[in-house]
């Protein structure tokens, strides 16, 4: 038997006792511990990629690499651009995961968090990770282009049309929602907002250094951005009480228009040079916090506190009025399965690909670790008290939270400990916050920094959310040039600038 049949088969038992455990098949009394919801989570996500993703590249697709990829074929040196699989990977990923598999969950958690986390195994695999995979597929196959323009040459014109105002309008909503939370994430927060700021020079050395003075290091750059992302962290916890606090602590209207600006020039140059490397430095940063809260589930095994299913299944909650079905799904959508990486995977990525083979780690990959990231934030939640997590994700008085049964228990000391008031913040993102900085907080040596992981934590939320909003930007950048193109008012060629 070959080594790699014997390791699918350990993480097969594996994945059986701890999702036996997770799902409170065995030692349904007991609580249920953290840790067992990473194990299982990891161990399916690695199964379904080693052999449903090589069934789906293989024998659906046909994935080939003697065909030249439209990176390759089409190469103009801005939009369709020969890029690293990694760089590429991490520009994916970072363009995808947005605030959907970090606020859903947590949202959802009011169900219980046994229903999403069904939803986000069986989600993920057998629906986001086919869907993104098949989209980057269909449109590296025909030329990098939009589902809109796939949609005209394949139906017809009116369903291209169609397509394509659909698709905008689509962007445009979903851009303003993240922006929204951006900036509030950001407002008053001159931490966040000089991390944040500070990637967008770090990229652009970055671009530079891959593209002009050490073509193809790739090792290279990813150490010198790593730790140059690091020292902007660190670097960021210290401005306040500096002469740069007022720099970066700004008010909404001046955060609104910098992002403003920043997409337009993410939409416009070149895509090794700002979009890319930006988005690649960023995926550092999320998946690395994200692998250390999950190690930090593990060592220390927190108790879940939140029941495996609430009686707000059958409607009425607090937060999702609601039942299970469907409104569970809607919340939890991009960390099982979005429309919107269809765009992504139809947009920028298909113009970057190499060779074909790397669909599969790119578009079945990156949604895996979304689920992946989509678990761990349902674990930040559902390690609090349900009457605190309540608290914090509803404007409900205690006692209204207690006549559900569901009664606050050390909301206060939360607020104490943050050093801000956490009751009363619904949306998500501060119970997210607070859930991450909890764990973080209890980590050896850890004890007394929960302030400084609060405010980590948001700033991190905002960084997810804004690697979103440019790649979004960028496609809709596409969707016009598309329709400068079928319409040629240029004679023929459609310009990056006025779209």
């Amino acid at each position: 038997m070959k080594l790699s049949s014997i390791v699918i088969a350990a993480l097969a038992l594996l994945f059986a006792i701890s999702f036996a455990v997770a799902t409170r098949i065995v030692n349904p009394s007991e609580s249920v511990n953290a840790l067992w919801l990473v194990i299982a989570a990891a161990c399916f996500f690695i199964i379904a990629y080693r052999l449903y993703g090589a069934f789906i590249a293989a024998k659906v697709l046909a994935l080939d690499d003697r065909r030249t990829t439209p990176a390759i074929r089409l190469n103009d040196g801005s939009d369709f651009h020969p890029t690293h699989r990694l760089v590429l990977f991490g520009h994916h990923f970072a363009s995808i995961a947005g605030a959907g598999p970090l606020i859903g969950p947590v949202l959802a958690a009011q169900f219980g968090y046994l229903p999403g986390f069904l939803w986000i195994l069986v989600g993920a695999v057998f629906g986001g990770a086919v869907h993104d995979m098949v989209i980057l597929f269909a449109s590296v196959r025909r030329n990098g282009c939009s589902l809109a323009e796939i949609a005209r040459k394949e139906i017809g014109p009116v369903a291209g049309f169609t397509a394509a105002l659909a698709v905008l309008f689509i962007i445009i909503v979903a851009l303003a929602g993240l922006g929204l939370a951006v900036v509030n994430a950001l407002f008053k927060s001159p931490w966040g907002t000089f991390t944040i700021a500070a990637t967008i020079p770090i990229a652009l050395f970055m671009g530079i250094y891959l593209q002009k003075l050490r073509p193809g290091r790739v090792g290279e750059v990813s150490v010198i951005g790593i730790a140059l992302l690091i020292a902007a962290v660190i670097g960021g916890s210290y401005i306040q009480g500096t002469f740069l606090e007022p720099v970066f602590d700004r008010d909404r209207e001046f955060l609104i228009w910098s992002i403003a600006v920043y997409g337009f020039f993410a939409s416009v140059l070149p895509i090794w040079l700002l979009l890319a490397p930006r988005d690649y430095l960023s995926t550092f940063m999320k998946i690395g916090t994200v692998v250390l809260l999950a190690a930090g589930v593990i060592l220390l095994a927190p108790e879940i506190q939140m029941p495996a299913v609430t009686r707000f299944i059958d409607g009425g909650g607090p937060i999702i009025p609601g039942t299970v079905f469907p409104f569970m799904f809607i919340t939890i959508a991009c960390g099982a399965i979005s429309g919107f990486h269809s765009l992504i995977a139809s947009g920028t990525t298909p113009k970057m690909i190499i060779r074909e083979r790397d669909i599969k780690p790119i578009g079945f990959g990156a949604m895996l670790a979304e689920g992946f990231v989509a678990v761990i934030a349902l674990i930040a939640a559902s390690v609090l008290i349900p009457g605190d997590y309540f608290a914090i994700n509803t404007t409900l008085s205690f006692d209204a939270l207690s006549a559900m049964g569901f009664a606050p228990e050390k909301i206060k000391e939360l607020s104490a400990t943050v050093g801000t008031e956490v009751a009363g913040r619904p949306g998500g993102a501060v119970s997210l916050a607070v859930g991450m900085a909890y764990i973080f907080s209890a980590l050896p040596g850890m004890k007394g920094l929960m302030p400084y992981w609060y405010n980590f934590a948001l700033m991190f939320e905002a960084l997810f959310i804004l690697t979103t909003i440019d790649g979004g930007t960028r496609v809709a950048r596409f969707i016009l040039q598309e329709f400068a193109l079928l319409y040629k008012p240029w004679g023929g060629q459609a310009p990056c600038l006025p779209s």
